[in-house]
């Protein structure tokens, strides 16, 4: 913070400051937390007025004078766009100037130098990696502007209107927070943030995380609100006054400040907020009410500078006279100094200021702004000028300062403001004359511009729908035209429309193909390969892909040649070693093209590669580096970023990772969010989350837009369905399910054998319970042999192209055959012993729930012993991976064999652990879980595990009974508290 002068003009005065203790205890706690290595994000909502920047001001006053080092920064509410990074650009922008080392990051850092909106002092790389930079950059700069002499204190103001970019750095820096003497303190309208507000859920998330606090302000209470008013009037108010005050206020500081000095100056107190502002500023001269309405149309800061440029120009007041003004509008708690920046007292101030401007008023000022950003673009960015342009209804500007504000987000990577801007830009196209000279582009280029930057910002039916539009404006020149239908047919394929796709690039090799060798021939040739892929036409896909690879190399064009290649790769999944080599091969001239779209295709085809090998920590290892590069480069939720993040979600599952997603991940988009919800339905299934059935069902409207969403949610939910003891309802959902994707898909798809094993395990148990109660079983046996049958054809007919299956399909081929034989009442050991070594390639919890099932068909066949050699394996696996449902059915299953797994009576006793103790002491005294995991400091989860633990161990069926039980042994004479 600075206490520096504008003009002779010094800061104002602190207003009085009462209340609020619990808040500066918590900031202070943890500016010493930071001091100590410990960093911190502080959150503080509340409504505006409420008091958020007072008492953030004051604990940054406590916090500098214990030696911190603070900088404050703010979000500006530009509407629908956005500049990227603002508010970490002027934090980054103070330290720069009075730190060495954050002036030596920022030389060092090209990218983080462009993104704050400087010259950088050595020449772009143009490497798409330039957004990894950006953003390390800036928690580099943070890092080196702190020390444990002084941390740092990082105040970002009205987080509210935090553009998409800074949002992402949050993310970031939170993800990254490890030892730095750092503080992040950022402030929000809790009022403002309405159910679909973006800001929601970065909060969401961030509320997950352990270094994240929240202090949220609440509104004065009657005894805080006498010693405010006390404070601000210099005296106490009568009880009546107070009780006025009080009543109209509602106890929030800014609107009971503005009362008691409109009331302390003799008049009656003014009846609404609007009144109580309007009589603050009419007590200024006339000039200082123009200065202070020139400053509103900025927004609740504005730089001196600039403001100083617009007063001259509409108003002729010289240096002496603005000074003047500025004095008497600071003295008057209108305006405050912050360095060399003016903000208004409260946000709410500029906002009413502004609001009572007439409509001619705001577009003459708005125009004054923009005439001043031409003459000086140093004053502020472009997409700041486009903003008063836009509003000085001066469209050829607007559209023109659009682009360049479009150009700039997308120099830094900030692909989701880029399309904002863009968009812009296209919004304002047929309002203009000649716009294609303001932007040196037509049209078409421009629509294919914002598809692309849709693209990378994760939405991919938009940038498909710019896409179309763009092509079929360029109908007038049949040879350009073909040339643009190769972008087309890749949006086509990221939304799978692949017959779309394979028509567009065979009309454009119509055109092209007796035509020159051509950098858009040769894409084409590539497009045309991976839609005939897709369409599983190899011979066409390896012939066009053969042509585009040599097409690229002789006109030297190595992201053609990375597209192609990757498709050659897919082809020849019979050698996964090849198939591997290529794709290496393909991503190093996709890095060396800066390609970034055919890159990340190749990230996800190695990780594809590894995982239907059977090699899961490779595949994890290439998805994680994988989907660092999409994040760095802004592309997290561009098509192969998505498929990447999928892919991420099912290895982690695969390899018994069980739990939540991070909390601090990036907010999934609309386009994006059912495919990663039905992909996290695994785990939840697996842990035993409640609402699985419904969540599933609810993606059936899905189905049509995205045919792996219909199977993944499709068969959890089947699954679900039978976890729940729904088998009828199972079948008839798989039945649905299978017949749908058939349609769709083809006949004999793969994930039809998976379904199959789910739908016959449905069939299993309705026949254990039609054995039980002497029915027939000859129907239920009967469907079971159709499931079967269709199965295996399925691996015969539908396995990949040119290859055998991989180890998942051959393990749910013999889960199958072994749900088969549990189906007919034979249930053969061997088969289940054959299916659950084919799991054993790394398939964490279907190894452990198929053991469950060859434990039972051993104790089916008399075979005790290896039974409980086999239960205890599962049991083992299912309470590591934090499998509740099998981990229950598993001791079950010991319980009514008599298995003993863990302890359980088998003829022995058995002593419990400390934390089992523990957890049935707190059982004891009527406690819910999640009431003993606050208690004990663990998850709910995990004091479910412990109470199943206990159950099996002490050989009862509830929690009462364990009680009893082990009260009678003498087992609860231990301490609850211990950790």
């Amino acid at each position: 913070m600075s206490g520096d002068m504008i003009g002779g003009v010094p800061p104002s005065d602190p207003v009085p400051f009462v209340a609020r203790q619990d808040q500066l205890d918590r900031f202070a706690a943890a500016v010493e937390r930071a001091r100590e290595g410990e960093p911190g994000i502080l959150l503080v909502g509340g409504d505006a007025g409420v008091g958020k920047t007072r008492m953030l001001s004051q604990a940054a006053r406590a916090a500098e004078s214990a030696g911190a080092r603070v900088v404050v920064a703010h979000c500006v509410d530009l509407g629908e766009v956005g500049i990227p990074y603002l508010p970490f650009a002027e934090a980054v922008d103070q330290l720069a100037r009075s730190s060495d080392a954050v002036r030596a990051v920022v030389f060092d850092r090209p990218a983080l130098a462009r993104a704050l909106g400087g010259t950088p002092p050595t020449t772009s790389t143009g490497d798409a990696g330039e957004r990894g930079q950006v953003l390390e950059g800036f928690a580099a700069a943070l890092a080196a502007g702190s020390s444990a002499e002084a941390p740092l204190v990082v105040v970002v103001e009205d987080l509210h209107w935090a553009d998409p970019s800074s949002r992402d750095l949050v993310r970031f820096l939170v993800a990254r927070l490890r030892s730095e003497h750092l503080l992040l303190v950022m402030s929000y309208r809790t009022d403002d943030m309405h159910r679909r507000h973006p800001v929601r859920s970065l909060l969401a998330e961030l509320h997950r995380h352990a270094r994240v606090e929240q202090a949220d302000l609440r509104p004065f209470s009657p005894d805080e609100l006498r010693d405010f008013t006390t404070a601000v009037l210099g005296r106490p108010m009568s009880d009546a006054d107070l009780a006025e005050v009080l009543r109209r206020s509602e106890g929030n500081a800014y609107y009971a400040e503005e009362l008691v000095e409109a009331g302390s100056l003799g008049g009656s107190m003014p009846w609404s907020l609007a009144d109580v502002l309007h009589a603050r500023i009419e007590q200024l001269a006339p000039a200082t009410q123009r200065l202070v309405q020139v400053a509103s149309v900025s927004g609740r800061t504005v730089s001196h500078e600039l403001v100083s440029q617009v007063v001259a120009a509409t108003e002729g007041q010289q240096t002496a006279d603005l000074t003047a003004s500025l004095r008497e509008a600071v003295a008057h708690h209108v305006l405050e100094v912050e360095g060399d920046t003016l903000a208004f007292r409260h946000a709410l101030l500029a906002e009413a200021v502004y609001g009572d401007l007439l409509p001619g008023e705001r577009v003459s000022l708005h125009r004054a702004y923009l005439t001043a950003f031409l003459a000086r673009p140093d004053l502020g960015p472009a997409a700041q000028a486009a903003h008063h342009a836009l509003v000085a209804h001066e469209l050829p500007q607007a559209l023109a300062l659009s682009h360049q504000a479009a150009r700039a987000a997308g120099r830094v990577y900030a692909h989701a403001e880029e399309q904002r801007h863009l968009e812009q830009v296209l919004a304002l196209w047929d309002a203009v004359d000649d716009p294609g000279a303001l932007v040196g582009l037509d049209v078409v280029d421009v629509l294919l511009e914002t598809a692309s930057a849709a693209s990378l910002a994760g939405a991919p039916a938009r940038a498909l729908q710019l896409a179309t539009d763009g092509v079929e404006r360029a109908a007038d020149d049949a040879v350009r035209q073909a040339g643009l239908r190769h972008r087309l047919a890749r949006y086509l394929l990221a939304v799978d429309d692949v017959p779309a796709a394979l028509d567009q690039t065979g009309q454009a090799l119509d055109v092209l193909g007796e035509g020159p060798a051509t950098h858009d021939l040769a894409w084409t040739l590539a497009a045309h390969a991976r839609s005939a892929l897709n369409d599983d036409l190899d011979d066409l896909a390896r012939e066009s892909a053969g042509r585009a690879v040599t097409l690229a190399r002789e006109l030297g064009t190595p992201d053609v040649e990375a597209d192609a290649l990757t498709t050659l790769a897919v082809l020849e999944v019979a050698d996964v070693e090849r198939s591997e080599e290529l794709l290496l091969a393909a991503r190093e001239r996709a890095v060396a093209a800066d390609d970034l779209v055919s890159e990340l295709r190749c990230w996800f085809n190695l990780a594809s590669n590894r995982f239907y090998a059977g090699h899961l920590d490779q595949a994890q290892a290439i998805v994680t580096d994988g989907t660092a590069r999409a994040a760095a480069t802004g592309a997290t939720w561009s098509v192969y970023g998505a498929e990447l993040r999928y892919f991420g979600e099912l290895v982690r599952y695969l390899r018994g990772d069980l739990t939540p997603p991070s909390a601090t991940g990036a907010p999934i988009p609309a386009g994006a969010s059912p495919t990663h919800v039905a992909v996290r339905l695994y785990a939840a299934l697996a842990r035993g989350d409640a609402g699985v059935v419904d969540l599933g069902l609810s993606l059936r409207p899905e189905w049509d837009r995205d045919q792996q969403v219909a199977l993944v949610a499709g068969g959890c939910t089947v699954d679900a369905l039978t976890q729940d003891g729904r088998p009828e309802e199972a079948v008839a959902l798989a039945t649905e399910l299978v017949a749908y994707l058939s349609r769709t898909w083809s006949t004999h798809f793969l994930g039809s054998i998976w379904l199959a094993a789910l739908a016959l395990a449905a069939l299993s148990d309705q026949a254990a319970a039609a054995r039980t109660a002497g029915r027939s079983t000859a129907a239920l046996v009967e469907r079971g042999d159709q499931l079967r049958d269709a199965a295996v054809t399925a691996a015969e007919r539908g396995r990949p192209r040119g290859g055998r299956l991989g180890p998942e399909g051959r393990a749910w081929l013999a889960r199958v055959h072994a749900e088969h034989s549990r189906l007919t009442g034979e249930n053969d050991p061997a088969l289940w012993e054959a299916a659950a070594r084919a799991f054993d390639f790394g398939y964490r919890y279907e190894s452990a729930r198929t053991r469950w099932r060859w434990a039972e068909a051993l104790l089916d066949h008399d075979d005790r012993e290896r039974a409980r050699a086999v239960a205890a394996e599962a049991l083992d696996e299912a309470s590591a991976t934090g499998a509740l449902p099998l981990v229950e059915a598993l001791h079950s299953l010991s319980r009514r064999a008599r298995l003993g797994l863990h302890g359980e009576r088998a003829g022995t006793g058995s002593v419990l652990t400390e934390r089992e103790t523990a957890v049935l002491l707190l059982v004891a005294e009527g406690l819910s879980n999640r009431q003993i995991g606050e208690r004990l400091f663990i998850s709910t989860k995990t004091v479910s595990v412990h109470v199943s633990n206990v159950l099996a161990k002490l050989g009862v069926s509830g929690r009462a009974e364990a009680v009893s039980v082990a009260h009678r042994r003498g087992l609860l004479g231990g301490d609850a508290g211990g950790g």
